[in-house]
């Protein structure tokens, strides 16, 4: 005998289009009998309608053969919805409660109303790819800076898109996603309180919350013995005996930054063929050169940077070249919609003029991983079998990445090195990968992939 269908779960989710009805009385919401059946909403008991903090005890009723969700004026005006939009519904029936969303806010660095063009300055554009993602998948996103945030966590000063950028007063969203780029900013005791408060008081869930220093990365993987392979010798550099070390093993080696970022400051240091050492700096007039008769001397000249600013020194690594230029890989990485790390991009990236870093801050330039190993002296069987190697070693390190740093990252730009041999090397991970270094290479889209993920990966973690 055949066995009856099981029925869909009663959390099935619902897109709707939310309407205004200034005749509906502020505790009504009216919905369509069939999206009431479907989503087994009670008609003769009061719910709570839930909005990111926003939460109102309110009762259903009868919207006829309505696709919409009618809502009164007053809940407008405490949510910050815009009119006319579409957004996933779900209900939960041993809380009694309906919620709409996911209600995602970015939180960036700053906000220029007098340049609409570029109101978010370098990320502008993608925050409105970002508003397109989240309009097509029934989310709601909205951007605010430190300055926004007020006394009261649970409610907030944003910028929201709708026909243009408009400044409203929004309950705490249910996921954070961290755009701020400075450290300064993401450490200030507002944006830390706020953090705390919106995670304790409302289950807020926040991605990306914290800079990764180049010294806790390389530390944190250092113990994963499935990861070594891509590791190059990396040391933070404590002192002079560090640098000797290094410099005899090591024809080249690198001074990064631990908290620098767009390639700037990096130390590329050389032993010459006559035992004298020569040191390369970016810097934002190019590159500085400097020789020196011996590496005492070397470090003498570094000791006051040094005492100013933590190093990692690295490996000199024989990478591959294109017209003499160094080219690396950008790896962009997200959680998807089923919450697992995937690739989303990589793309070569080939450093411009004489820099020896192939940042895009640095004038250098984007290619694909296919174009630029085509262009590449490597062995054929490294060249076909490089992207999926790549891929491999980018997903491994991002798991890796999140077994051993307990904080919560949605989102990872991962540069990987290839040598001369076809190896693969891990160069850094990036928590708050720019949104100019990943730019789509065909333009053929309005949204790029790493927009939509970010909302589909906000689904993922409020279920709706």
């Amino acid at each position: 005998m055949r066995k009856p269908k099981i029925k869909p779960n009663t959390k099935s989710k619902i897109s709707v289009q939310i309407i205004r009805s200034a005749q509906l009385p502020d505790y009504d919401i009216k919905l369509g009998d069939r999206l009431i059946r479907q989503l087994r909403i009670p008609t003769d008991t009061p719910v709570q309608l839930a909005f990111g903090s926003f939460k109102q005890e309110i009762q259903v009723t009868s919207g006829g053969k309505s696709n919409s969700l009618a809502l009164s004026p007053s809940i407008f005006s405490n949510t910050g919805l815009l009119p006319r939009t579409t957004m996933n519904v779900r209900y939960y029936p041993a809380e009694k409660t309906l919620k709409i969303g996911p209600l995602i806010g970015v939180m960036v660095s700053r906000y220029q109303p007098d340049e609409p063009e570029k109101p978010f300055g370098s990320i502008s554009a993608f925050c409105l790819e970002m508003v397109n993602a989240a309009k097509k998948q029934g989310a709601y996103v909205y951007f605010f800076t430190p300055d926004m945030i007020g006394t009261n966590p649970s409610t907030l000063e944003a910028i929201a898109y709708d026909s243009g950028w408009k400044k409203l007063s929004v309950p705490a969203p249910d996921v954070i996603n961290n755009r701020l780029s400075t450290r300064k900013l993401e450490n200030s005791p507002s944006v830390q309180h706020f953090m705390r408060e919106v995670k304790s008081q409302y289950g807020t869930q926040i991605f990306n919350e914290k800079f990764l220093d180049k010294s806790d990365v390389f530390e944190a993987l250092g113990t994963n013995a499935k990861l070594q392979k891509y590791l190059p010798e990396s040391y933070l550099l404590s002192g002079y005996p560090t640098l000797k070390k290094m410099c005899a093993a090591y024809r080249t080696v690198f001074l990064k930054p631990v908290r620098g970022s767009l390639g700037k400051g990096i130390i590329r240091i050389s032993r010459q063929e006559n035992g004298h050492y020569q040191t390369m700096t970016t810097s934002l007039e190019g590159i500085k050169k400097h020789a020196y008769a011996s590496l005492p001397k070397l470090f003498s000249s570094l000791s006051a940077k040094i005492k100013k600013t933590r190093y990692q020194i690295q490996q000199g690594l024989d990478l591959i070249r294109i017209n003499k230029r160094n080219v690396d890989f950008r790896a962009l990485m997200h959680k998807d919609k089923g919450g697992k790390w995937a690739v989303t991009s990589i793309v070569a990236r080939i450093a411009g003029g004489d820099h020896f870093v192939s940042n895009l801050a640095r004038g250098g330039t984007l290619s694909s991983v296919k174009d630029a190993l085509a262009m590449s002296v490597l062995p054929l069987s490294a060249k076909q079998t490089a992207p999926a190697r790549m891929n491999q070693a980018a997903l491994d390190i991002a798991h890796g990445l999140e077994a051993a740093i307990p904080y919560h990252f949605g989102e990872l730009g991962i540069d990987l090195a290839m040598d001369t041999t076809g190896r693969i090397w891990l160069l850094e991970v990036n928590s708050k990968p720019s949104k100019g270094e990943n730019a789509p290479l065909n333009t053929d889209s309005k949204v790029r992939p790493s927009a939509v993920r970010l909302i589909q990966y906000c689904q993922y973690l409020t279920g709706l």
